[in-house]
């Protein structure tokens, strides 16, 4: 769904997906990508949310003359406020990257009865010194978006991943900004300052950080999340500044577990929080495969585990779902249940939270805490299905 012409044509731009009826999420984009840059998410978000992804003035489909020239991030955030009103939102859930999720930050201090729970992903409180954006904004209007598109490779994304399709995509979009629109933009990012206002954001909240990212270092991330009371940090290795395009599978699972979590308040929304969280860190398969499992007899159990493990546990702030792997696998090892710590180690691989060298680190650890026999045994386990994993991507 998109914003027709008319009466409604001064709305940004927008797309709708999921259940009308569903919990709103607005997803907020980066400087110089349309509501595309959100296309590995929507899917995965729109199973339990009415997902509303909006696009930047002169980018996609919201024209420049939508942020004259002297506006700043506060009127993106006016904006945003307008079209959740044309659509009939009062509170609402929101992400955003980068600029995006200044956005998200603006209207959590200044409207937190809107702001349901946030997430900012590779985003800032001040995005470095602001005579920098000055230059880039003066650069694009006597030169026009190619210097800044010729060098957004290496900003945006990690050596290793530039040459993907998903980032050559991504790099392809930037040519068709608005130049004008874009320089504007970057003095709206030279003004943007809320250090001292991050406190003030009641809403919960989630960080998400690549660890390669140079426009918003992990630096950045954690002074929000040391200053935003309550909220939850996730690095993401071998990820740069669109993390979500980079390494889309854990920036959904965090996003998911985030969202799902804050709409629990009842045994029936916690099961269907907990359900969500179940699938993100073991996988559909084997969720799948253990409810059509599920007899008259197991029945409560498959309720209990889901309402109180997934559902209050799994999903609650403070740990992200990486932080949770290593402690799950730790005390498997410890305790010899070797068909759990098979399950676990299998869903932490494939899902890309984690790493074969986390793994390692992981059982060297448990090895001199939990002995090394235990240790032994884990390593044969996750040697085994390395192989099984390594064979199964071969044959695709």
């Amino acid at each position: 769904m998109t914003t027709p012409t008319g009466p409604t044509a001064r709305l940004l731009h927008h797309q709708v997906d999921g259940p009308l009826s569903g919990p709103p999420l607005l997803l907020g984009p980066s400087l110089g990508t349309a509501l595309s840059v959100w296309d590995a998410q929507t899917a995965g978000l729109a199973r339990d949310h009415r997902v509303v992804r909006w696009d930047l003035p002169g980018h996609g489909g919201t024209p420049a003359a939508l942020f004259p020239v002297g506006d700043g991030v506060a009127e993106l955030g006016r904006q945003v406020l307008r079209l959740a009103d044309a659509l009939g939102i009062e509170r609402f859930a929101y992400a955003g990257i980068s600029l995006g999720g200044a956005v998200g930050a603006w209207l959590a201090v200044h409207h937190p009865d809107r702001v349901t729970s946030l997430a900012l992903v590779c985003s800032s409180a001040r995005f470095g010194e602001p005579e920098a954006w000055r230059e880039r904004a003066a650069l694009v209007r006597t030169e026009g978006i190619g210097p800044v598109a010729d060098t957004a490779g290496g900003r945006w994304f990690t050596t290793d991943f530039a040459d993907s399709p998903a980032a050559r995509a991504v790099l392809a979009g930037l040519h068709d900004v608005d130049p004008h629109a874009y320089a504007s933009l970057c003095d709206a990012l030279a003004a943007y300052d809320l250090r001292g206002e991050l406190a003030g954001i009641t809403a919960p909240t989630l960080v998400v950080a690549g660890r390669d990212d140079p426009a918003t270092p992990v630096a950045h991330a954690r002074e929000l999340a040391d200053t935003i009371h309550g909220s939850t940090l996730v690095e993401l290795p071998g990820a740069s500044h669109l993390a979500n395009v980079e390494r889309p599978t854990p920036v959904t699972a965090a996003l998911r577990g985030h969202f799902t979590a804050a709409t629990a308040t009842d045994d029936a929304s916690r099961h269907g929080a907990g359900l969500a969280v179940r699938r993100t860190v073991l996988g559909d398969a084997h969720v799948d495969r253990a409810i059509a499992r599920t007899t008259p007899f197991t029945a409560v159990f498959q309720d209990f585990i889901t309402r109180y493990a997934w559902g209050e546990v799994w999903t609650r702030p403070g740990l992200d779902h990486r932080t949770r792997r290593c402690l799950t696998l730790t005390a498997l090892v410890a305790l010899g249940h070797h068909e759990e710590l098979a399950m676990h180690l299998r869903a932490a691989l494939v899902s890309g939270d984690l790493t074969p060298e986390d793994v390692q680190e992981v059982l060297l650890q448990a090895a001199v805490y939990c002995g090394v026999p235990a240790a032994n045994a884990a390593f044969a386990a996750a040697d085994r299905i390395l192989t099984e994993i390594s064979h199964s991507a071969e044959e695709k």
